[in-house]
């Protein structure tokens, strides 16, 4: 029997309020599915890798503050996971807390250290003696101010957790960044790949087999010498020893492109292993521009004109 919409169970960082579940709730699978909040990043992948949840969404990455380690960390090791989809959104941060609280009374802040990082200007102008504490998530933050007997005075979250925890806005819009905004992903275990749309993002993490010099420069001519664009690209430990990293990239285009995968099967030649996270629409919609020699018939162009060479068809 086909799994309907209300079968479906999707994991997202909880608990109830985070942005990620704002962003799980943008995407048409989540629609009359289960939505399931985990405690961290880890245990929102892990539902999905035990079976327990068809998808999660999760924060990958921060116009303000960067990457989300964890999710880099947990898709370039484990069982192997597929990005299907990416959702862009804005980050508006409000200040919150109980009932009949005042911002003067304000003395011990918690939030998530990247809404941290987005607010500390705010903090210093505003309230310059408060302790700040880290949670979780933003919506872990305003949980923990809303319990009783709390030592936490207001937490920094979403406007949807006032609703959520019963507690009031004391300042709205408080990020140092007007347009800030955060791009998560919805992951799914292996299957098939999304189509490609023309606006495409394929993902992938490098292995190098060795450390010498020119180990990246390999990496990143692989996708130059073909016209693809790189839109991210990180280094991460491996965890093997101190000195070892892996490269998580993200480029323009679908795997199904030539170009992209011809880049992909160059850098398998050369590293000692690739990881392939996905072929994706784009959130933002923008389409490559495509170099000449670089489009799909060109490639089917050579690889004809070097068939007939070797059968002697000169």
């Amino acid at each position: 029997m086909a799994m309907t919409a209300s079968d479906a169970r999707y994991a997202y960082l909880g608990p109830e309020g985070t942005f990620t579940e704002a962003a799980l709730r943008s995407v048409p699978e989540a629609g009359g599915a289960v939505l399931v909040p985990e405690p961290t990043v880890p245990a929102a992948i892990d539902a999905v890798r035990r079976g327990d949840a068809d998808g999660a969404m999760v924060p990958l990455e921060n116009s303000v503050e960067g990457t989300v380690n964890s999710t880099l960390d947990e898709l370039a090791g484990g069982e192997p996971l597929l990005i299907t989809a990416e959702v862009l959104l804005p980050v508006t941060l409000t200040l919150l807390a109980r009932p009949g609280t005042r911002r003067d009374d304000v003395k011990r802040v918690i939030t998530h250290p990247h809404a941290y990082a987005q607010c500390r200007g705010w903090l210093a102008r505003h309230l310059p003696g408060a302790e700040v504490s880290t949670a979780t998530s933003t919506a872990a933050a305003a949980f923990a101010v809303a319990e009783e007997g709390s030592t936490y005075d207001a937490a920094i979250a979403a406007p949807i957790a006032a609703e959520r925890y019963a507690l009031v806005t004391l300042a709205d819009g408080i990020g140092d960044r007007d347009g800030a905004v955060t791009r998560f992903v919805l992951l799914r275990r292996p299957g098939p790949l999304p189509e490609p749309t023309g606006a495409d993002r394929t993902s992938v993490v490098a292995f190098i087999a060795d450390d010498h010099p020119g180990a990246l420069l390999e990496i990143l001519s692989e996708f130059a010498v073909r016209g693809v664009n790189l839109t991210r690209i990180e280094s991460r430990p491996t965890g093997e020893r101190l000195g070892r990293y892996c490269f998580s990239i993200d480029c323009e285009g679908h795997v199904a492109d030539a170009r992209v995968g011809e880049a992909i099967m160059g850098l398998r030649r050369i590293c000692a292993d690739v990881r392939f996270l996905g072929s994706f629409p784009r959130a933002d919609g923008a389409a490559p521009r495509i170099r000449p020699g670089t489009r799909d018939v060109d490639f089917a162009t050579a690889e004809g004109w070097l068939a007939r060479i070797r059968r002697g068809r000169v």
